[in-house]
C-alpha cells in the first residue's frame, strides 16, 4: 500500500499528526471536522458516536450518549442506544459534498458508471437533478421516491452520505470538452500496477457511506434504477470500515494487515487544509476537490508469514500500539533522523512512514477515507482482499502521483500490495437547497 495507500479508515479519536505513516498516510477522515446532524434533529454524529475527547465523531461528552461509546451502551441497555445510531444523520445540501470530510462510515458502496449513447448533456442534467433530489431524501431518511425498494425501510439515515464525481471521459460525451480541468490527465502508469480497466475509470464516479450495509445498499441500487435510460453500471465495489460501538472506547482502527491506521491526515483546523484538499478552480469546480480512488489488494497470505519484528519494521511502527519504532506513542513525531545503539536508524530506509512521510514528498498531502474490502477468493485460492483507497486532493499531480511514484521506488510494503483498479475524478462542489450537484457546470 502506501502511506497514501492508507488502510481502512475508522479512527475514531484523532492523535497528534506526525508527518508519515501506513498508520497516518492511510487513514479515515480527520475526525476534528464537524459532522452533526441538521438543526433541530435533536441528534448529532458527534452526539451519536460518543466517547471523551476533542474529536469530531467522539464529542466532548455533551451529547446524548455521554461520554461512553455506544457499544458500552448496548451493553447496559440495548435497544435505545441503536435507534440513537440509526438516527444519525449528515445533511446532504451544503459548500462541500457530505462524505468528504466526514468521518468513513462502517459501511461503503462505490459505484462507477457510464453515460448511455446519446444522452449528453440534457441527459446529464436530468440524471444529476433526480440523483440530487434522492440523496437529499435518503440522507434525511425519507424514502427515495421513484423506484423505492424499502429494503432500508425499517432504518434511519444511519449517518448516509452520497458522493458524485465525474471522470475525464464525461466531458466529451456531454459536450463539455473545453471544461475539462487539466487535473483530470490520466494518471501516469507504476511499476507493479496491475489495473483492470473494467473495474476502474467510468464517467461518473458515486462514493455511498453508511453506518448500516442495508441503508448503503439501498442508495445504489435505488440510483442505478433512476440511471436507467441515462447511465449503466460499469463497475461496483462494497466496502467496510470500524462500526461506531465496537470498541468499548474510542480507538484508531486497525486495518487488515493488522496495523493501527489513522493519525497522519490533513486536519480542517490546519491552515492549509483547504489549499491541500479543495480546488480553487475552474470557477465551476471551485469548492469541488479530485479524488483518487484505488482497489489495492493486500497479500495477506506473505504478509501474514512475516513475524511481527519484520512487519513493524516494514512498516516503521510497533503493531501493538502504533508507536514509531523512534520512540514514544502513536501520537509521537516520527524522528526519522534517531539510530539505535548499534548504529542503524531506528526507521529502516525504506520502511513505509519514511518513504510516504510528506518530507519525503515535497508536502505532498491528500485527505484519505479509505475502506476494507473482502470478495472471497481468486482462482489460485489466495484472499481477494486489501483497501479500497480514497484520497481527495487539491491536485493529483501535486498530491498522490509525486507519493505513489516515491513508493512504488523505494517502499518495502510495496511487495506486499497490487494496484489492481483505479479512478480519476472531479468531485462537483456541493447543491444548494432547490438545486443539484453540478449545476454550476450543466447551466453555466
Amino acid at each position: 500500500m502506501t502511506e497514501q495507500i492508507s488502510p481502512p479508515a475508522g479512527t475514531d479519536e484523532p492523535a497528534a499528526a506526525p508527518a508519515d505513516g501506513l498508520a497516518d498516510g492511510l487513514a479515515d477522515v480527520p475526525t476534528d471536522v464537524p459532522a452533526d446532524g441538521p438543526a433541530g434533529a435533536g441528534f448529532s454524529r458527534r452526539a451519536l458516536l460518543g466517547g471523551a475527547g476533542a474529536g469530531l465523531a467522539v464529542g466532548a461528552g455533551a451529547g446524548v450518549l455521554g461520554s461512553r461509546t455506544l457499544g458500552a451502551q448496548r451493553g447496559a441497555g440495548g435497544a435505545a442506544s441503536a435507534r440513537q445510531l440509526g438516527r444519525a444523520a449528515v445533511p446532504f445540501h451544503g459548500a462541500h459534498q457530505a462524505g468528504i470530510v466526514q468521518p468513513a462510515q462502517a459501511r461503503a458502496q462505490l459505484a462507477g458508471f457510464d453515460l448511455a449513447p446519446g444522452a449528453g448533456r440534457d441527459g446529464l442534467r436530468r440524471l444529476l437533478k433526480n440523483w440530487s433530489e434522492t440523496a437529499a431524501l435518503l440522507t434525511r431518511g425519507e424514502q427515495a421516491g421513484a423506484h423505492e425498494n424499502q429494503i432500508a425501510l425499517d432504518a434511519g439515515p444511519c449517518a448516509l452520505t452520497v458522493t458524485f464525481g465525474f471522470g475525464s471521459s464525461l466531458f466529451d460525451k456531454a459536450g463539455l470538452t473545453a471544461q475539462r480541468p487539466p487535473q483530470l490527465a490520466p494518471l501516469p502508469d507504476f511499476p507493479e500496477d496491475a489495473i483492470d480497466r473494467s473495474r476502474s475509470d467510468g464517467d461518473l464516479w458515486v462514493q455511498i457511506g453508511a453506518d448500516d450495509a442495508l441503508v448503503a445498499f439501498h442508495a445504489l441500487r435505488v440510483l442505478q434504477q433512476q440511471a436507467a435510460g441515462l447511465a449503466a453500471l460499469r463497475w461496483q465495489m462494497s466496502g467496510f470500515s470500524r462500526t461506531p460501538g465496537a470498541t468499548d472506547r474510542p480507538m484508531t482502527a486497525r486495518n487488515l494487515m493488522g496495523q493501527l491506521d489513522g493519525t497522519n491526515n490533513p486536519k480542517p483546523a490546519d491552515p492549509d487544509f483547504a489549499a491541500k484538499v479543495f480546488a480553487d478552480g475552474p470557477g465551476w469546480l471551485a469548492g469541488g476537490t479530485y479524488v483518487v480512488f484505488r482497489r489495492i489488494r493486500m497479500l495477506l497470505d506473505n504478509w501474514e508469514n512475516l513475524p511481527t519484528d519484520r512487519q513493524e519494521r516494514v512498516i516503521g511502527r510497533r503493531k501493538a500500539d502504533g508507536a514509531p519504532l523512534s520512540g514514544g506513542t502513536e501520537s509521537t513525531p516520527v524522528d526519522l533522523a534517531k539510530q539505535n545503539d548499534d548504529g542503524l536508524l531506528a526507521i529502516p530506509v525504506d520502511a513505509h512512514i519514511r518513504v510516504a512521510a510528506p518530507a519525503s514528498n515535497s508536502g505532498a498531502a491528500m485527505l484519505r477515507r479509505g475502506f476494507s474490502y473482502q470478495d472471497g477468493l481468486l482462482p489460485d485460492g489466495s484472499l481477494d482482499a486489501g483497501l479500497l483507497f480514497i484520497a481527495f486532493q487539491a491536485d493529483p499531480a501535486r498530491g498522490f502521483v509525486p507519493v505513489q511514484r516515491r513508493l512504488s521506488r523505494g517502499d518495502s510494503l510495496s511487495r506486499f500490495l497490487r494496484h489492481e483498479a483505479s479512478g480519476l475524478y472531479a468531485v462537483l462542489p456541493g447543491a444548494q437547497e432547490g438545486g443539484y450537484v453540478g449545476q454550476a457546470l450543466l447551466e453555466g
